[in-house]
């Protein structure tokens, strides 16, 4: 018999992961969405929840692409609509 050893986060228990690095970033993904959502709920009080949710994760996902844009790079965020024109990109996290 084979054994297999999964890991899941606390955030999203009904996920599994093959390595607890890829837990791990699944993880800190989602603490910084929950982060995100939180300010924005408070900066713009009438988003819907669940346009909210959406947008922080998208967000959160795509970290590494908004802190670019953030650092004077404002052109690297249309790299996001290219690669997805729907705007729906990420609907995978990218742990």
């Amino acid at each position: 018999m084979a054994v297999e050893t999964l890991y899941r986060t606390t955030r999203d228990p009904e996920r599994l992961f093959m390595t607890r690095s890829e837990a791990d970033a699944h993880d800190a993904m989602l603490e910084l969405a929950e982060t995100i959502q939180t300010v924005l709920h408070k900066a713009v009080p009438g988003i819907g929840d669940d346009h909210l949710e959406s947008l922080s994760i998208y967000m959160a996902k795509n970290r590494e692409t908004f802190g670019k844009a953030f650092a004077k790079k404002p052109d690297v965020l249309l790299t996001l609509i290219e690669q997805d024109p729907s705007g729906a990109n990420g609907s995978e996290p990218n742990a």
